[in-house]
C-alpha cells in the first residue's frame, strides 16, 4: 500500500460535476494499492503501522506555529481517494505501465477496508473518493507538506 499525504487547507473531489467528498483543513489521502496487497493485507503488520504512522505523523501546527500535532490533536479531516497510478512504473518508454497494481476488485476491498479503518480511528471526519470513477480532485496544499507512506518500509 501506498499513501501519499497532501497536508491542505481544502480538498473536495468531484465526479461527473456532483462534489463526493469536501474536507477543510487536513489530509488528503491519495491511495494505492500493489502486488503485494493481497485481499487479507489490511490483517498485516505493515499495513497497520502505515496507517498509524498516517494518523500520528506531527504535521500540523502547535500554537507555536511548529509541526507538532497530528491530524488527530488537529482536529483536521481526511479525505481519501483511490489512485491506481501510484503503482506506475516509468522506466521503459513513455507510456507508464500499471501493472504492479492490485486488481480492481483487490483493490476496491482494500479501499473500504482502509476507509473502515480511518473512520474507526477518526469517527465522522473522514470523506472518500468514488473508487473507479475518473474524478476531479481539487486541493490547496497548506504548506506545502506533501510525504509519501510505502508499507513496505514497515516490513520485517
Amino acid at each position: 500500500m501506498r499513501l501519499l499525504l497532501q497536508r491542505v487547507r481544502s480538498a473536495r473531489v468531484d465526479v461527473k460535476e456532483r462534489t463526493v467528498g469536501r474536507i477543510d483543513a487536513g489530509l488528503l489521502v491519495l491511495a494505492g494499492f500493489g502486488p503485494d496487497d493481497g485481499p487479507d493485507a489490511w490483517e498485516s503488520t505493515p499495513w497497520q503501522r502505515t496507517v498509524d504512522k498516517m494518523l500520528d505523523l506531527r504535521i500540523f501546527p502547535d500554537a507555536q506555529d511548529k509541526m507538532n500535532l497530528s491530524i488527530k490533536e488537529y482536529g483536521g479531516s481526511i479525505l481519501c481517494v483511490s489512485q491506481f497510478t501510484l503503482y506506475a512504473d516509468c522506466r521503459r518508454g513513455r507510456r507508464p505501465s500499471f501493472s504492479s497494481a492490485a486488481a480492481p476488485d483487490v483493490a476496491e476491498a482494500l479501499y473500504g477496508q482502509l476507509l473502515t479503518d480511518l473512520e474507526r480511528a477518526m469517527p465522522g471526519r473522514v470523506e472518500r473518493g468514488e473508487f473507479g470513477a475518473m474524478m476531479d480532485v481539487s486541493l490547496v496544499n497548506w504548506g506545502p507538506v506533501t510525504i509519501m507512506l510505502d508499507s513496505q518500509m514497515f516490513e520485517s
